[in-house]
């Protein structure tokens, strides 16, 4: 049976109503949206493929710029990405990420919206008793499932069920965030005892019960604000602890070389990375100007950050060349032409080419990254500051994407040991082991929520956790730079009004 698209929305519908009414195109009953709306579901033919098809969308939608990456980093204090002239304007949708003025017909809302439910509904599929999965492929499934369904919870707050054989004329249940919550925990323990477990190899790449556990300690870590108690519940905080006990019992660790994490080599730290291309992380911050073997067309010139999320890190708050006194997560900017010339990290100043040369713009001003924004607008080629992480020294266009970092499951657990979690470590010990070994110059000598909330947004930046994180920690709706927006319902996302028209059971979501 071909992989099935449920838009939970008008637009799969009017496509084929446009297509029926304005053409003589006969549509084969075998159309996968077809069989949707009139075939009895029988069961996935080829599970195994299955299973790769939703990899393969889960993949292609992390990779992406837009969508998912999108709304969870450029509506932050992280990411923004400024109109330059005419390039980047895209008619105000990256203008409005950064300022929180999005509306339910944006088009990312819209689009991540359909992504995660579809994915929901093909893995649903895959689990329905009438596909036969053997218990290993059900493992997988009901990982995949509960990727998505957490991601629906956390941006949209309710969550459309459609089981298998139903068909479209019965709406879709929506299960409150509560529910959701119980759903996904659900998946995840009926997974992990069935999933295969790996440790820090080139395996990686599929779900494992180092995965499972990752995800499951994320739902838990944030369950107080998902039930709406906003107190963590400390048996939920001990198990957050137990679930990162058990991925560093699979072999995984904090790794010293913090840009070497990555590259597509094996490291100790990555739980799951995705196989799509890293092209979107290296190009979409880098100047016209800058190339490198494979992408000799330079970068696009887009994305930047903030001068105050620059100075979270240790070093010259005014240039990022060896020797500031910088942190090692802060990278640099070489200025004798190593690493073809690109920095690491956070490019702030004059940059320079593989030859060690002064760069300049287009118009043939020195190329200097600034700290300053004249606005969201009115940008030329050179204003903010850039971000790397991954390098083209190590492949323009790799495809090997981290998703899920064992750093984060240790701060992670650091987290819930301060909030309550039963554990023989201590947060505050925790904390300084990380921050020595990425070679920070101090140690804490108390910890506050604050300093948790900055020490993730230094060693997870650009990994998308930092809308996540901002919830949790009550600054989401604080204002920053070039955002003075200060609504408390920005913590959710719309209700795409195509899915409210389609499904009376879901209703929009406060402030929309």
């Amino acid at each position: 049976m071909k992989e099935k698209k449920f838009k939970f929305g008008l637009s799969a519908l009017m496509s084929i109503i446009l297509l029926i009414s304005c053409t003589d195109l006969e549509i084969e009953p075998t159309d996968s949206v077809i069989e949707n709306l009139t075939g009895e579901f029988t069961g996935v033919g080829d599970v195994d493929a299955a299973i790769s098809n939703v990899y393969n969308a889960v993949y292609g939608q992390i990779g992406n710029q837009a969508d998912l990456y999108a709304l969870n980093e450029v509506t932050t204090d992280e990411l923004l990405v400024p109109t330059r002239g005419t390039d980047w304007g895209d008619n105000g949708l990256w203008r409005n990420l950064h300022e929180h003025t999005w509306t339910a017909i944006h088009p990312f809302v819209l689009n991540n919206w359909n992504n995660l439910n579809t994915n929901v509904f093909n893995t649903t599929e895959i689990i329905d008793p009438i596909s036969g999965a053997d218990a290993s492929q059900l493992a997988e499934a009901k990982f995949l499932r509960a990727f998505s369904m957490f991601w629906i919870l956390d941006m949209y707050g309710q969550v459309p069920f459609r089981e298998a054989d139903e068909g479209p004329e019965v709406d879709p249940i929506v299960l409150t965030r509560t529910e959701a919550v119980d759903f996904v925990i659900t998946d995840l323990n009926e997974a992990i005892p069935d999933l295969p477990t790996v440790g820090p190899s080139a395996s990686t790449n599929k779900a494992s019960r180092a995965a499972a556990n990752y995800l499951l300690a994320k739902v838990l870590l944030n369950k107080h604000i998902y039930n709406g108690t906003g107190t963590p519940d400390a048996a939920d905080m001990t198990a957050v602890v137990n679930a990162v006990d058990a991925i560093a019992a699979d072999g995984y660790s904090l790794q010293a070389g913090y840009f070497d994490i990555f590259e597509e080599s094996v490291d100790n730290e990555t739980i799951w990375f995705a196989e799509t291309g890293v092209g979107n992380r290296i190009w979409n911050g880098l100047h016209y100007n800058q190339n490198a073997p494979g992408n000799d067309g330079g970068g696009w010139n887009g994305w930047s950050t903030l001068a105050e999320f620059y100075d979270l890190f240790e070093g010259d708050p005014n240039t990022n060349v060896p020797g500031s006194g910088q942190e090692e997560r802060r990278g640099f900017v070489p200025t004798d032409g190593s690493n073809l010339g690109i920095g690491y990290g956070f490019l702030i100043g004059q940059q320079y080419d593989e030859t060690g040369a002064a760069m300049t713009d287009r118009p043939g001003q020195p190329l200097i990254f600034t700290k300053e924004f004249p606005g969201l607008l009115g940008n030329d080629e050179r204003t903010g500051i850039r971000t790397i992480k991954y390098h083209p020294e190590n492949g323009s266009f790799t495809n090997h994407e981290i998703v899920f970092r064992y750093a984060d499951a240790h701060l992670m657990k650091a987290e819930a040991i301060f909030r309550g979690g039963t554990s023989g470590d201590d947060a505050l010990t925790m904390i300084n082991d990380l921050r020595a070994i990425r070679n920070t110059s101090t140690s804490l000598t108390a910890l506050t929520d604050q300093d948790i909330l900055d020490e993730r947004g230094r060693e997870l930046y650009k990994e998308f956790w930092r809308r996540n994180d901002q919830i949790r920690f009550g600054k989401f709706a604080e204002p920053w730079g070039l955002k003075s927006s200060t609504e408390d319902f920005r913590v959710l996302f719309p209700i795409p009004a195509t899915a409210l028209l389609s499904n009376p059971n879901l209703t929009q979501n406060p402030g929309y």
